[in-house]
């Protein structure tokens, strides 16, 4: 090869090691980007001559631009949507301008003024709406906006309590019905269990007053369209055996002006929803609970308060009793079960209660019976589950002041969105004033066949190309996908160190190959004085 070949080998090492310093040079100046994901060179040597024997080179050029695609490290954030993918995935992002869908590592996204998930550049995360769990539809643009989460109304409630003990009874069976103490002559005679429901009145104000009873608890409950209204329970002790067994009796109301039952507003039964007892074991543990509800109106002769008109109550399908309650005027009553601790595990022989009889043979099992014409009936005769469970929260009767332990209902009213949260599903999901969690969205993320034929478009962005394959579109942590971690960004994999090292070893090559330029020159000078002298 002649001197001048030399010097353009030594041309061409400039050349390779001037791309080469390029891309170190690139891997730096983006070694804090989002989601970026190094390169490296790759060199070959050019095509060679044969001299005499031997082979000789023409120098060297750049094979190849590799990218490393490997993970990056996390970095923790204070932003719920910044996301980062654990694992094989990238998110999609699409250009709302032109539509082209785009591939990034970087999980740097919020929300724009129009509730759309975007990446900085404002290309929209693209996900699957979700219902009742599960991502349906075709997969599109995130968008959330400031929706309400729609009401619910209450259909359960549980309450646990304590009584006391040594509280004594508040209500007798003998009722002073027109408010006329010392005037017997208008006073009912009833039975024990049922005293609270013959004093109830709702056309009085409070239509039970605090000295007929021993205990309240109230609790709020929900209609359909979320508005709020007061369901309270009544309690107050009966009697006591000689073993110790004890038996409370309690109604439950709403507000009476709020009852809009057909044949309840505006009467004396207006508000009263359930009525019954509780037996206590000498232990204080529930034993036995009986519970009333009225039956439908059945017209403008129909009352309430009539005992006979008051039936043993339906069961749930966990076997909890229920009552019936309506605050909107609907066409159907709100139904609601009223656990104090003890569910009926048989509650489909039959009507799910044992010992019931029809005391005033009238086909009915109502609390008329209980009433018995007059006569009190032993606790022992009231009906009961035909299979009880207690549990672990019932209703107590401890010596200790009574007192509510415990509160539930599942309705809830109109809530309005707080937060977004992404779990690791990708599942997208706001967080509401009423307390509601609804998963609103998935994010969708893709994978490649050869993730080393993506073209790097800027902005931490890859396009799809023939080489890549098409992406394979997929929910996060399944079929092989990556999770996804909120509050996490994953940073750039450039290795600064090795970095740094590439560029001595690049500089030192680059003097090397200048210095073959200048001695080849040096020769070439040399050889051009011989014929001047």
């Amino acid at each position: 090869m002649s001197i001048t070949g030399s010097m353009y080998n030594g041309i061409s090492g400039l050349q390779a090691q001037s791309q080469a310093t390029l891309v170190v040079s690139n891997n730096l100046a983006n070694s804090s980007t989002v989601g970026f994901k190094s390169s490296s060179v790759i060199f070959q040597d050019v095509f060679y001559e044969t001299v005499n024997a031997g082979q000789t080179g023409n120098g060297v050029s750049v094979a190849n631009i590799d990218t490393d695609f490997s993970q990056g490290s996390y970095q923790s954030t204070g932003s719920n949507t910044d996301l980062a993918i654990t694992g094989d995935g990238y998110f999609m992002v699409k250009d709302p301008n032109n539509g082209a869908v785009y591939y990034t590592r970087a999980g740097n996204f919020d929300f724009d003024e129009e509730g759309y998930l975007v990446d900085p550049e404002g290309n929209r995360v693209q996900g699957w709406e979700m219902e009742n769990g599960s991502p349906t539809g075709a997969i599109g643009d995130i968008k959330i906006d400031d929706s309400q989460s729609p009401p619910k109304a209450t259909n359960s409630i549980q309450m646990s309590l304590n009584l006391n003990a040594s509280a004594e009874d508040n209500s007798t069976a003998t009722v002073d019905d027109n408010g006329t103490p010392g005037d017997p002559t208008d006073d009912t005679t009833s039975c024990a269990y049922t005293a609270l429901f013959d004093m109830y009145d709702g056309t009085a104000s409070p239509p039970l007053d605090q000295s007929r009873y021993e205990y309240q608890s109230t609790i709020t409950v929900y209609d359909e369209a979320g508005g709020t209204h007061e369901l309270t329970v009544y309690m107050d002790p009966v009697s006591v055996d000689a073993d110790g067994n004890t038996v409370w009796e309690y109604t439950v109301a709403s507000n009476p002006g709020e009852d809009m039952r057909e044949g309840f507003e505006g009467t004396e039964a207006a508000g009263l929803l359930m009525a019954g007892t509780i037996t206590f074991s000498p232990s204080g543990a529930m034993s036995s609970m009986t519970a009333y509800t009225p039956v439908a109106s059945t017209g403008g002769a129909f009352d309430g308060k009539d005992p006979s008109n008051w039936t043993l109550a339906e069961f749930d399908d966990a076997g909890v009793p229920l009552l019936e309650a309506n605050f909107s005027g609907s066409d159907e009553n709100q139904k609601i079960s009223m656990n104090f601790g003890m569910v009926n595990k048989d509650h489909d022989t039959g009507n799910g209660w044992a010992g019931a009889v029809d005391n005033d043979s009238d086909g009915a099992v109502t609390l008329a019976d209980l009433q018995n014409s007059g006569a009190d009936v032993d606790y022992t005769d009231l009906p009961g589950f035909n299979d009880p469970y207690i549990n672990y929260s019932a209703t107590t009767c401890y010596e200790s002041s009574s007192a509510t332990l415990g509160l539930y209902q599942d309705g809830f009213s109109t809530g309005t969105l707080q937060n977004v949260t992404v779990d690791q599903a990708g599942a997208i999901s706001g967080e509401y004033s009423n307390g509601q969690t609804i998963q609103l969205y998935n994010l969708g993320i893709a994978d490649f066949a050869n993730e080393d034929g993506l073209s790097a478009q800027g902005g931490n962005k890859f396009l799809a190309t023939a080489e890549s394959g098409e992406a394979i579109v997929g929910i996060p942590g399944v079929g092989g996908m990556g999770g996804i971690l909120s509050n996490t960004l994953e940073i750039s994999n450039v290795d600064m160190a090795q970095e740094m090292t590439n560029l001595i070893i690049l500089q030192s090559a680059y003097q090397a190959n200048s210095k073959v330029i200048t001695t080849a020159d040096t020769l070439l000078q040399t050889a051009i004085n011989l014929k001047r002298n």
